[in-house]
């Protein structure tokens, strides 16, 4: 059985500011309008469900010994993690010029704005976009 540091939470209603102690304090009582409670953690036993690795790696086994194109699902893999890697490294070139992240923040924004206007805010347009993406994902999975 496992127990986490017992940390105190003090709270202020004057201000709303909070803080965090490390360590467990008694409580003391109250001063002017700041209260103070204490936080305590769960037994890690009871909350959380066991793992158990033997049927995940025997789920795995039988999906990939069910998978016909074994090449061709490794080569989309593989190219997954390329295009993963890639991006990954744009996004950092971007991120070090300078102004340039801004920008592209600014730009995102926008978009989003404009995204939430065009097919969010009206139910028709709602509509609309479930729609097109019930369409959409009809021809990737080509039941269509």
């Amino acid at each position: 059985m496992m127990l986490a540091a017992k940390p105190t939470v003090s709270i202020c209603k004057a201000t709303g500011r909070r803080s965090v102690a490390s360590c467990p304090r008694s409580v003391r009582p109250t001063v002017g309008r700041c209260q103070r409670f204490v936080v305590r953690a769960e037994d890690a036993t009871t909350s959380t469900p066991s793992f158990d690795s033997e049927k995940v790696l025997k789920d795995l086994q039988e999906k990939w010994d069910a998978v016909e194109n074994k090449g061709a699902v490794a080569a989309y893999t593989a190219g997954a993690v390329v295009a993963l890697w890639l991006s990954s490294t744009v996004v950092n070139a971007i991120n070090a010029v300078p102004l340039l992240p801004k920008l592209m923040e600014l730009i995102g924004l926008g978009y989003s704005a404009w995204f939430t206007y065009r097919y969010l805010l009206f139910k028709s347009s709602r509509e609309e976009l479930l729609k097109d993406i019930g369409e959409l994902s009809k021809k990737i999975s080509g039941s269509e």
